[in-house]
């Protein structure tokens, strides 16, 4: 007999809607202000990553540590001519910048930084608000964002920027399905789609731990989402010398590197917000600490989170080499995406037995790690055919793609082969006999 499916609680959301409109001011101010040193502060701290891992210096001379350098780069970018191309469309070019830059911001007012605190004699939670599908608005304010680069890379007039604005819009739309879908598991186990919600979900075990295949794929997708190397073909400058914002200059070019910057943080926070239990204090140190999540110390430990996902970012950059346009969609559609839906399939089974009470928690765990061994077997072990074919010589393929035959009696070169021609014929393709 199948037992009826119980209607979720209701989201608490009584501590929101409620602050007088000076504490909004100041929360929203706030929130402008640490995106934008965070901005600053993460510039200064991939370049000295990425010089400390390639033996180099990095910036050392502007501030203590260089830490004014980002500073200076700003003010350099804001003095310098700003040109508009004659073929551009006017308006769409300089509305485009805005719009890549306005969502980023806006994500962050779901975002919870802390619980309810003291605010200058207010009892206010350190969060601007909230509401029942907040992680949906996280992903359709971040949505808008895409026409920027895709509108920015058409009104430019240039062919290297729309190719890199059409790229661009693949490569999000894609990746944007196998991040939602790595998000469904959460909300399954959450019970709620609220961020402060999911958060207290996370009082005993954060969910990186319980779904381990979801947050890899969601990592896996927030770098292909932000457009950050290895996954940075949108601005590939081997092909497309700078992608969508080739033919920008000055305060335009400035929005466009701000809003990447604070995208990164947007998917950083939201992967801490989501998978490692939000402002809660890390190893369970609340355990020993009673203070550790009370007052203004969660910001330590959130901050702390988000900075350890802005370090992959830096980490990968200084890695990896970029992938070509063809595998990176084809790794989106063929390996995120089904995977996805069968790790969500699975979730789904595991919670409905276990709310049913037919499954204990310590069946549920080994039943969590078969899974999760599964996923790994898949994502690194499926589709051999794949490298087989990509490394079969080009006459093998329909019509020689992408290599395709030489003219004039030449030889077909595969991937492997030196370029030959015919002992019958003395005409070089292209010279005289």
């Amino acid at each position: 007999m199948i037992a009826p499916v119980l209607p979720l609680a209701a989201d608490d959301l009584s501590d929101f809607g409620h602050d007088v409109w000076w504490v909004i001011l100041v929360k929203t101010l706030l929130i402008f202000v640490v995106l934008v040193l965070l901005t600053l502060f993460n510039i200064w701290w991939e370049r000295r990553v990425v010089a400390r891992m390639q033996h180099r210096i990095g910036p050392n001379v502007h501030g203590p540590f260089g830490l004014l350098q980002s500073l200076a780069d700003g003010v350099k970018l804001a003095l310098k001519e700003d040109l508009t191309p004659k073929a551009a469309d006017k308006l769409v070019f300089i509305i485009a910048p805005v719009l890549a830059t306005v969502p980023a911001f806006v994500t962050f007012s779901v975002i919870p930084f802390g619980p309810t605190v003291d605010f200058f004699g207010e009892r206010t939670p350190l969060q601007l608000t909230d509401m029942p599908v907040a992680v949906l608005f996280v992903m359709a304010i971040a949505s808008i964002g895409i026409y920027g680069i895709v509108l920015g890379g058409w009104s430019s007039g240039s062919t290297y920027s729309l190719l890199g604005g059409l790229r661009s819009s693949a490569q999000m739309i894609s990746y944007e399905v196998a991040m939602g879908l790595a998000l469904v598991a959460v909300f399954l186990y959450a019970g709620s789609m609220s961020t402060s919600e999911i958060v207290r979900a996370q009082d005993d075990l954060w969910f990186g731990l319980i779904l381990a295949p979801s947050f890899v794929i969601y990592v896996i997708a927030m770098i292909g989402e932000t457009n950050r190397a290895p996954f940075d073909l949108p601005e590939a400058e081997g092909e497309l010398v700078g992608g969508f914002h080739t033919e920008y200059s000055s305060l335009k070019f400035a929005l466009f590197f701000l809003a990447e910057y604070i995208n990164m943080a947007t998917v950083s926070a939201l992967a801490t917000t989501l998978f490692l239990g939000g402002w809660h204090a890390p190893f369970w140190i609340d355990h020993v600490w009673a203070g550790a999540n009370e007052g203004y110390v969660p910001l330590i430990w959130f901050f702390g989170k988000v900075l350890f996902f802005v370090f992959i970012f830096i980490w990968l950059r200084g890695s990896l080499p970029r992938l070509r346009y063809d595998q990176f969609m084809a790794f989106g559609w063929k390996r995120l995406i089904p995977i996805a839906l069968v790790w969500i399939v699975a979730v789904a089974t595991i919670r409905a037995v276990s709310l049913d009470g037919g499954l204990d928690r310590r069946w549920l765990m080994i039943g969590i790690g078969v899974l999760a061994a599964l996923f790994v077997v898949l994502f690194f072990f499926s589709d051999a055919s794949d490298d087989e074919e990509a490394a079969a010589p080009a006459e093998a393929r329909a019509g020689g793609f992408p290599v395709p035959p030489m003219p004039a009696g030449g030889a077909v070169r595969g991937p492997a082969q030196p370029l030959t021609f015919s002992s019958s014929s003395s005409t070089v393709p292209g010279g005289e006999s």
